[in-house]
């Protein structure tokens, strides 16, 4: 087994157990402060990785992740029950919930960044840290800004989508929000599957772009 494939596997591995209930925990955490213990009695507020498991999500993870040797990688988690309508401060409260799973795989992509970066910048480290051990690093930075840039899109069914229609007008929300939740998802398989740009789709590079942006800032490169 070749290193990239293994640090693949390691970091599929890591996100089940760490990245997928730390960002669906998030939400939990979020609603709850917010007002809304549906998550709660669920038992969803947890860090439990089991409780937040998607049997489908999971494998389409480790399939696309560990068979492209960590260049894509497309999966989910148990979204988090969430009623807005017991939510302080309406939209903007359904938004901040929204937003803080997004959020907290940044700040796990920081966290495995922040070592990266200081050994990276320390020639006489790199020889000494295990390539394995650099690569799982560095893809575990790699699919948490994923995660977060592709759930920030503003479609139906990501979380992005709540955040937009917050700063939408109310009543162009309450226009527009019921087609966008009816055909989010075949806007996402047009933007992600079908419509090319320069031989890519154009969701793929908009997300790539970005994460060469964020890269740039967190890693120095």
């Amino acid at each position: 087994m070749s290193d990239e494939l293994l640090a693949a596997l390691i970091v599929v591995a890591i996100m089940l157990l760490v990245g997928f209930p730390v960002h669906e925990f998030s939400h939990a955490l979020a609603a709850y402060r917010l007002g809304d213990s549906t998550a709660r009695f669920m038992g969803r507020l947890s860090l439990n990785p089991i409780v937040h498991f998607d049997p489908l999500g999971g494998i389409l993870l480790a399939i696309t992740f560990i068979g492209s040797q960590g260049t894509f990688g497309f999966g989910w988690a148990k979204p988090t029950p969430v009623n807005p309508r017991n939510l302080e401060g309406g939209r903007w409260g359904e938004a901040i919930v929204a937003a803080a799973g997004p959020l907290s795989n940044l700040v796990l992509a920081t966290a495995a960044a922040i070592p990266l970066r200081y050994i990276l910048s320390n020639p006489t480290l790199i020889d000494q840290i295990p390539t394995l051990a650099l690569q799982v690093l560095y893809l575990f930075v790699v699919i948490n800004l994923v995660l977060m840039i592709f759930n920030l899109f503003p479609i139906p069914p990501l979380d992005g989508s709540k955040v937009l229609f917050a700063f939408m007008p109310p009543q162009v929300a309450w226009r527009w929000r019921p087609i966008l939740e009816q055909y989010g998802f075949i806007l996402l398989f047009i933007i992600f599957f079908v419509l090319p740009t320069f031989g890519m789709p154009i969701g793929t590079r908009i997300v790539g772009s970005v994460i060469d942006v964020f890269l740039g800032f967190l890693l120095g490169r």
